[in-house]
């Protein structure tokens, strides 16, 4: 056996020198993710609402934000519309809210001390609609701002399934 694994060694080592064998370990291309109805993003904005290389998709933030006809008493329908937005991105991927392994959110309301407030609970309630067991890595941010004033959370994720033939 010991000569047979040799033998592999010597000719993985051979095809790696091969020309074109860099070109076929590099990294695989990028495709852009642009869900219909997104598309001010990368004609407006220039950026992806999210981006495919090769079984990972990073997915862009998602604002949660009240509506100009909404109230503080709305915020957990805006939670919902923001991790929905994730969906429909990630469904456009050829994935779902169980291929995510990474989650990091934004809040503008994070209260001094560590004790949870409002946006807090509601956010977590809202994730776990959508997010089940064995659980994505999770890191919440606290920040200043936003976007605009009427966003007061985002949420990106990365997630992890192969890409389907098109």
């Amino acid at each position: 056996m010991p000569d047979l694994y040799m033998h592999s060694l010597l000719v993985a080592a051979a095809v790696a020198s091969l020309p074109g064998a860099a070109a076929a370990q590099a990294s695989p291309p990028k495709e852009a993710i642009v869900p219909k109805g997104w598309e001010f993003a990368t004609n407006d904005l220039h950026y992806s609402p999210a981006v495919r290389s090769g079984d990972l998709i990073f997915v862009s933030g998602v604002p949660a934000g009240l509506r100009p006809s909404e109230t503080e008493a709305d915020k957990e329908k805006a939670i919902d519309r923001a991790f929905q937005g994730v969906a429909k991105v990630l469904a456009e991927a050829g994935a779902s809210w169980d291929d995510v392994v990474q989650i990091t959110s934004y809040h503008t309301d994070f209260t001094t001390g560590g004790k949870p407030n409002d946006q807090q609970a509601l956010f977590r309630q809202v994730k776990d609609r959508y997010v089940k067991a064995p659980y994505p890595a999770w890191t919440a941010v606290a920040v200043t701002r936003l976007w605009n004033e009427a966003l007061f959370a985002e949420i990106s994720v990365i997630a992890r399934a192969p890409a389907k033939p098109r």
